[in-house]
């Protein structure tokens, strides 16, 4: 029970403070359960980034899983998911409230002012930290190096993962391959079918499936939810205009959790409180299942030399997508001097004196806050 309160614990408080997007989520959350509670080392906790990868998603949310599995067993499980995912769809189930009665978003741009720049200091070191044991030799470094110059080239982020982690597998295996190996590169990248829908009059039912086609489907950072989003809802079904889908978007930036809390917020202007409830549970509903799936697999995937090989490589690249991720965020939230010094201590505090990143966010949020007041 003990165990379970602490996952229970940590995750709300993630769950409630967390502010950046994936990227930064997972790092807050090694700094925590590797770092600070030790419920993991580095090399366990790349496994599971890696494993996560791997499966469709919000890679935070089947962290927080995986993790909540690891210190409380199957309780862990439900807790680690449902406790990282509440306190955000409580505060959108609020917004969306105040955006259905008032029809404006309440300003928070101060708040990321100064929040951002914050996030940056904790992915670097995260990257830092996470870097040092991913990159196993020359050959999983030249692997993330080009996993890394790809990205900027426009290439798909989720074929650069399951290239690199091949790449990775059969460089390593190659004095055992055999031709009939080969046909490993026909492996499907997320082709899954897809429930494509047609213009209907609103349904409880239909926004439920779209929401779960869409958590099955959906691999990258929540901000892939953007095309999916409106080819369902505002080309092929009319449910929702381009502004209400921004202002989706906008919701799920400026809360904290999983920015497929979106979902619960289209939910709620679409349905009410059932179309709130229903969106959010078709979208998250996958993760558990495929978490679920995919634990056991996990230690015998590390102890394969194939599978070894895919997991090094995985890590290696989702670590360069993190940092190519982290260098586009860096030039949008570090504009000022002001943002620059932010980021710049923050750092600082994290790795010289071990601050607890909880309290940077908030430090951050209070900079931000005075900062416009002066100006």
């Amino acid at each position: 029970m003990q165990k379970l309160t602490e996952v229970a614990k940590l995750f709300l408080r993630l769950g409630t403070v967390a502010f950046g997007g994936p990227a930064a989520y997972i790092a807050i959350m090694h700094n925590e359960t590797v770092k600070r509670h030790k419920w993991l080392d580095d090399a366990q906790f790349l496994d599971l980034v890696g494993a996560t990868n791997l499966i469709p998603g919000p890679n935070a949310t089947e962290m927080a899983i995986h993790l909540g599995f690891l210190r409380a067993g199957w309780p862990g499980f439900v807790a680690g998911g449902v406790c990282f995912t509440l306190p955000a769809m409580l505060i959108v189930l609020f917004l969306s409230w105040l955006y259905m009665r008032f029809g404006a978003l309440p300003e928070a741009q101060q708040l990321l002012y100064g929040i951002k720049p914050v996030v940056i200091a904790i992915i670097i070191q995260a990257l830092w930290n996470l870097g040092r044991t991913a990159v196993k030799g020359t050959l999983v470094a030249v692997a993330a190096l080009g996993v890394l110059i790809l990205y900027f080239f426009g290439i798909n982020e989720i074929a650069l993962l399951f290239g690199g982690g091949l790449a990775v597998m059969l460089m390593v295996n190659f004095q055992r391959m055999r031709k009939k190996f080969f046909s490993l590169f026909l492996l499907p990248l997320g082709g899954f079918a897809a429930l494509t829908p047609t213009p209907a009059s609103f349904g409880l039912p239909m926004l439920f499936l779209i929401f779960l086609k869409i958590g099955s489907v959906l691999y990258g950072s929540g901000y892939v939810l953007l095309p999916f989003l409106r080819a369902d809802f505002v080309e092929r079904l009319g449910w929702l205009t381009d502004q209400q889908l921004i202002d989706a978007i906008a919701i799920g930036q400026i809360t904290p959790g999983p920015l497929f809390t979106t979902a619960t917020f289209i939910g709620f202007i679409l349905g009410g409180l059932p179309g709130a409830m229903l969106a959010t549970l078709g979208i998250f509903l996958p993760s558990f299942v495929f978490v679920a799936i995919s634990k056991p697999l996990i230690p015998r995937m590390r102890s394969s030399p194939w599978f070894g090989g895919l997991l090094d490589g995985a890590n290696a690249a989702s670590l360069s997508l993190m940092a190519a991720v982290t260098w586009q965020l860096g030039i949008s939230s570090l504009t000022d001097p002001l943002t620059i010094l932010i980021a710049l201590v923050s750092l600082v505090m994290l790795i010289r004196f071990k601050i607890n990143s909880t309290w940077l966010i908030i430090g951050g949020a209070l900079i931000g806050l005075l900062s416009t007041t002066f100006r």
